[in-house]
C-alpha cells in the first residue's frame, strides 16, 4: 500500500493566501515595497563599498558580502510570493521548488557564519588594534567571506540532497508562501530521521556555534571597552561595533521569536496561528534585509560620508549639474548657509 501511495511529484501547489483573498492585494503592495528598498538600499551599499576606497577594509568587505547576500536571499523568494499573490493557481515544480529551497538554505546559513565572521573582525579591532593590519589582512579576510560562502552552499546541497530523495505521497500542497524544506518533508511517506537528524547536526553548526562565537566575542569586547579611561574613547569603540551588534539582535531575535514561541493546541486557534507563522516568516525574509542597510547608514558616519561622496561624483562640472546638486543637497539637509 505503501508503494501504491507513492506518486512522482511535477510540481507543488503553494497555498500562500488562498482562504484570504482580499489580504493579498495588500501584501503584494507592502512586499513589493520592501523588496524595492532592499534592492535599492543593499545596491548601493555594495557599490559604495566598492567605489570608495576608504572603505576598502574587511569590515565593509564582509558589509558588502552581507548585501549581496541580503539581495540573493530575497531575490530566490520574493518574485514567487508576489506571483503568488496575483495569480489564483500559485504552482511551482518539483525542480523550481528544490532550486529555490537550496538558494534559501545556502543565503541563510551563509549569513550565520558571516555575522561570525564580523563578530571577529570587531574583537580584533577593539581587543588588539595593533595587530588589526596583521591578522585582519586581505590574505585572511577575503577567504574568511569566501568560506562562509562555500559553507552555507555546502550545508544546502546536503539537505535539499536528502529532502528530494524523499518519495511523496498523497497531496502535493505545501501550506506556505514558499517551498519551505519543513513543509516538504511533511509531505513525505517515507522515514524522515536522517534528515531531521541532519538539519539538527546543520542547526547546531550554522546558529548554535556562531551565537555562541558572537557572544563570547562581545564579552572580550565589552571587557576592552570598558578598560577605555576616557568617556569619548568608550564611545567611540563602541560605535564602530555597534551596527554590527544591532544587526545579530535582529537576526537572531526574530529567528527565536519564530521557532521559539509556543503552538496552539486548539484547532480554531491553531488554523490562525498558521496564516500568522506563513506571515511572521514572509516578513522575516524582508525584514533584516531591509534594515541591514538602513542600520550600516545610520549608524556609520564612514558610509554618510561615502554616499554623499558618491553622489556629488555624479554632478557634471557644468551650471547645470552643479544645480541638480545643489537641488538635491538642500532637498535632503535643509537650504545651504549663505
Amino acid at each position: 500500500m505503501e508503494v501504491a501511495n507513492q506518486s512522482i511529484v511535477a510540481e507543488f501547489v503553494l497555498l500562500g493566501l488562498s482562504d484570504q483573498p482580499k489580504l493579498e492585494k495588500m501584501f503584494f503592495v507592502l512586499i513589493l515595497s520592501r523588496y524595492l528598498v532592499i534592492l535599492l538600499g543593499n545596491g548601493v551599499l555594495i557599490l559604495v563599498t566598492i567605489l570608495d576606497s576608504s572603505l576598502h577594509t574587511p569590515m565593509y568587505f564582509f558589509l558588502g558580502n552581507l548585501s549581496f547576500l541580503d539581495i540573493c536571499y530575497t531575490t530566490s523568494s520574493v518574485p514567487l510570493v508576489l506571483d503568488g499573490f496575483l495569480t489564483p493557481r500559485k504552482t511551482i515544480s518539483f525542480s523550481g521548488c528544490a532550486v529555490q529551497m537550496f538558494l534559501s538554505f545556502a543565503m541563510g546559513a551563509t549569513e550565520c557564519v558571516l555575522l561570525g565572521m564580523m563578530a571577529f573582525d570587531r574583537y580584533v579591532a577593539i581587543c588588539n588594534p595593533l595587530r588589526y593590519p596583521v591578522v585582519m589582512s586581505k590574505a585572511a579576510y577575503v577567504p574568511m567571506a569566501a568560506s562562509s560562502w562555500v559553507a552555507g552552499g555546502a550545508n544546502s546541497l546536503v539537505q535539499i540532497s536528502l529532502a528530494v530523495q524523499l518519495p511523496l505521497c498523497g497531496d502535493n500542497v505545501i501550506n506556505h508562501f514558499i517551498c519551505e524544506i519543513l513543509a516538504v518533508l511533511k509531505l513525505a511517506c517515507a522515514d524522515i530521521s536522517i534528515n531531521v537528524v541532519s538539519m539538527g547536526v546543520a542547526n547546531v553548526i550554522f546558529l548554535g556555534v556562531p551565537v555562541l562565537f558572537i557572544f563570547v566575542s562581545y564579552i572580550f569586547i565589552l571587557t576592552s571597552i570598558l578598560r577605555i579611561p576616557s568617556p569619548e574613547g568608550q564611545r567611540k569603540a563602541f560605535s564602530t561595533c555597534s551596527a554590527h551588534l544591532t544587526e545579530v539582535v535582529i537576526f537572531y531575535g526574530t529567528i527565536l521569536f519564530m521557532y521559539g514561541k509556543p503552538k496552539s493546541k486548539d484547532p480554531l486557534g491553531a488554523d490562525k496561528q498558521d496564516v500568522s507563522d506563513k506571515l511572521i516568516s514572509l516578513f522575516y525574509g524582508v525584514l533584516t534585509p531591509m534594515l541591514n542597510p538602513i542600520i550600516y547608514s545610520l549608524r556609520n558616519k564612514d558610509v554618510k560620508v561615502a554616499v554623499k561622496n558618491l553622489v556629488a561624483q555624479k554632478c557634471s562640472p557644468n551650471d547645470s549639474g552643479r544645480k541638480q546638486c545643489i537641488l538635491w543637497f538642500c532637498a535632503h539637509r535643509g537650504s545651504p548657509r549663505k
